[in-house]
């Protein structure tokens, strides 16, 4: 298998050669257009030309060559930047489709402009998806000089902009936009019952930034829009009080990765003897258990500080992934509601969910997909599988010397916290400025305050605000500097050594350049990857090391503090092969989640196949192309958006409870499958049967005053929100073999051997 394994990568290493060899002749020939002697209006005529040439259907790669030579001469001109051969590679790369690795510093932002600037010379209009709305600006202000230099239009899209103002920005040739924005204003155009209403044109070609993030990290997390609704007082504190009665071990138990948590046959009698409710298992109880399960799980699997935290007496949740509060971010209706329940606050309410479409979802509707991140290899095959994207590793403008230390591993977290503090206060008195990365920010106040003890100032970073996070990051590098952050901050931002100042900048090389300290190894290796990636940018000197604990979460649930026979004790433990048993967890951890994004996957794709059947025939509606009345296109849209919200509904209701199909041995995602795929066959019927009542009552009027007196009209407000999908992950094994032979002993077993009810 081994020997597979190696002539397997052989050959895709032999292949990758083949092609950087390919771009490098490209490269050479791209130089060899000299256009250093001509002047601008040349220049100009040039990009003119190039327009016509596109816009007539010429190919694009015929065109290549001549596109790239332009914008490396005009980002000379403009901004002082003289493209790297690299930079060029890469950016042949992004036009060929490929999602390519990019190491941090290498100059992505520039390397983008010229596929972006290729592409947009079609008049389709290209999107440029960045990790936040700050980058979106900065990089539409920076680059800007060079698509206007050369006659094309270029902007940013920024949340709370109007409607206006959102129209003139997607006009744009390229426009720049976080792809959580994009995707709401997508759901905002799915709701639109006039055309002037909506913001978006055909999508045509998108360079995804920072894309293993956008494309792995958050390619789950529906964006949802529902019509608003007040605030009210959540009916989950009932629940939330059973849960808190109920202990564990001796009403409830984990599953062996701790991701899930069930009664047990105790638990199951005292949860019905506290809520009156009789057999809980009965089928008209089904949403008393489900309602108790949330409970549960906000009670006993969601820490305040590491999973949420409470600011302005709202509940803020906190991104798995970077350890960021997340900015508009819910949980499922049921454990939002649990959640806010257990701590003693109002909850918002939903709203009626009018549309919903997965990041993954969204971006696949563009026919044309190319990505860059730092951290792409480790994640291949799943690239592969779910966007048909090939990974393609450009290599660096100058050999990377960081050094990659062994991790240091203790026997506990005491010890490990000990010599954490040990090591930074050491390496600060060097004027060394290092780089900490933590895992929750309640690991980071206490990082802190143990520091500030130690008389070693730092800056902590959980900032919600975009620019005051890249600005401390950007200091990360300056001589004394000590920077606690959580995972991946700062996304998008160099660390230079010095910051601006090339005399510190030789000072600090002398010193080993930025150390970056992580305390945890995470589940998976590409986001540790990212954080070692922050040091050594551009051949820098720098180095990297992982402190690591046999108490920390990960090692705990795969039991290597068993297997790990040492005593407490205060040193790093020098057994060897720890660190690649980690790894090894690691990569099993990696390919776990990876099979659960696939079951996920499942449920959602079918809701989406349908979404975008009864969409196309609603854009058809709004655009005219069916032959109807106003009145008739009016009240047909309205009536698609009233039971399709319907259908969502009905499809959360289904997926809330789908896994208790597999009780009955049938399997719940052919069960799901057939369920919505019945409720959605009926839709056309009940669209026809409505709009025939409703046209009826109107008497053919086009009034608008008529329509909206009849309710023919938009939401009177919406919102827009991010559902975390994390819960569903770990619901996906919430009936384990302990919980199915409770329930078969229940309502099963106990009538048949006459066994009492406790």
């Amino acid at each position: 298998m081994n020997i597979a394994v190696k002539l397997m990568q052989k050959f895709k290493d032999r292949d990758t050669q083949n092609k950087l060899k390919v771009y490098q002749d490209k490269v050479e020939l791209i130089r060899k257009r000299n256009l250093e002697a001509w002047d601008d209006g040349q220049l100009l005529a040039e990009s003119l030309r190039l327009q016509k040439e596109a816009k007539s259907g010429t190919p694009l790669d015929e065109l290549l060559i001549a596109a790239y030579a332009l914008v490396c001469e005009v980002a000379k001109r403009k901004l002082g930047l003289n493209p790297y051969d690299v930079q060029i590679m890469a950016a042949i790369a992004l036009h060929e489709r490929f999602l390519i690795e990019q190491h941090t510093g290498e100059g992505k932002t520039l390397s983008a402009v010229m596929p972006a600037y290729l592409n947009a010379l079609t008049g389709k209009g290209i999107h440029v998806l960045t990790f936040n709305d700050y980058l979106a600006k900065r990089d539409a202000e920076w680059m800007g000089p060079i698509y206007r230099f050369l006659g094309l239009t270029v902007n940013s899209v920024q949340a709370g902009m109007s409607l206006s103002e959102k129209q003139e920005a997607y006009a744009k040739d390229i426009t720049y936009v976080t792809a959580k924005e994009a995707g709401f204003d997508y759901l905002r155009d799915t709701i639109a019952l006039n055309e002037a209403d909506t913001v978006h044109r055909p999508f045509h070609y998108v360079i995804v930034d920072e894309a293993d993030s956008l494309l792995l990290d958050e390619a789950r997390v529906p964006l949802v829009i529902s019509g608003d609704s007040p605030s009210s007082r959540s009916d989950g504190f009932r629940f939330a009080e059973v849960a808190q009665q109920l202990k564990r071990d001796e009403h409830y138990d984990f599953d062996e990765f701790q991701r899930n948590v069930y009664l047990n046959e105790t638990g199951a009698a005292q949860a019905e003897s506290l809520l009156g409710c009789g057999n809980l298992y009965d089928s008209h109880n089904s949403h008393l258990l489900t309602s108790l399960n949330c409970a549960l799980h906000a009670e006993s699997l969601l820490k305040k500080d590491v999973d949420y935290i409470v600011r302005d007496g709202k509940i803020e949740l906190i991104e798995e992934y970077t350890g960021r509060v997340a900015e508009n971010r819910y949980l499922p209706d049921g454990l939002q509601a649990a959640l806010t329940a257990k701590e003693g606050l109002y909850s918002i309410a939903g709203g009626k969910i009018l549309g919903t479409i997965t990041i993954q979802h969204f971006i696949s509707l563009y026919p044309q997909i190319c990505g860059m991140t730092a951290t792409a290899h480790a994640s291949a095959m799943d690239f592969e599988d779910i966007y048909a994207l090939q990974v393609l590793q450009i290599p660096p403008n100058r050999p990377n010397i960081r050094i990659d230390h062994l991790h240091r591993i203790y026997t506990h977290k005491e010890a490990k916290l000990k010599a954490l503090v040990q090591e930074i206060s050491s390496v600060h008195r060097t004027g060394r400025p290092i780089l900490i990365g933590t895992s929750s920010v309640e690991e980071s106040a206490m990082l802190a305050e143990a520091l500030a003890v130690a008389g070693v100032p730092c800056h902590v970073l959980n900032a919600k605000n975009d620019a005051e996070e890249a600005n401390i990051i950007a200091k990360a590098g300056e001589t004394g500097a000590v920077t606690v952050s959580t995972n991946m901050a700062g996304r998008g931002v160099d660390i230079r050594l010095g910051g601006v100042d090339p005399t510190q900048a030789e000072v600090i090389a002398k010193l080993g350049g930025l150390y970056v300290i992580a305390t945890h190894v995470n589940e998976s290796v590409r986001i540790d990857d990212q954080l070692r990636g922050r040091s050594g940018r551009q051949g820098d000197p720098g180095a990297s090391v992982f402190y690591v604990s046999l108490e920390d979460e990960l090692l705990l649930r795969f039991g290597i503090h068993k297997a790990v026979r040492a005593p407490r004790q205060k040193e790093a433990l020098e057994e060897t092969g720890l660190s690649s048993k980690i790894t090894s967890i690691q990569r099993i951890v990696m390919g776990q989640n990876f099979d659960i994004h696939k079951e996920l996957n499942c449920y959602s794709d079918m809701v989406e196949d349908q979404r975008r059947i009864l969409y196309a025939e609603r854009l058809r509606i709004l655009k005219g192309e069916q032959p109807l009345s106003p009145a008739e296109q009016r009240v047909r849209l309205f009536y698609i958006d009233e039971f399709w919200a319907d259908h969502l509904a009905y499809v959360s209701y289904l997926r809330e409870g789908i896994h208790l199909e597999s009780l009955a041995s049938r399997n719940p995602i052919d069960e799901f499958h057939a369920q919505i795929t019945e409720a959605y066959e009926q839709i056309p019927s009940k669209i026809n049967i409505a709009s025939e009542n409703m046209l009826e009552k109107l008497g053919g009027s086009n009034d608008p005053a008529e329509w909206e007196k009849f309710g023919l009209k938009s939401p009177a407000s919406t919102r827009t929100y991010i559902i975390n999908d994390q819960y569903l992950q770990n619901k996906r094994t919430s009936w384990t073999g302990t919980t199915v032979f409770a329930y078969w002993l229940r309502t099963v077993a106990r009538p048949i051997f006459k066994l009492s009810k406790y």
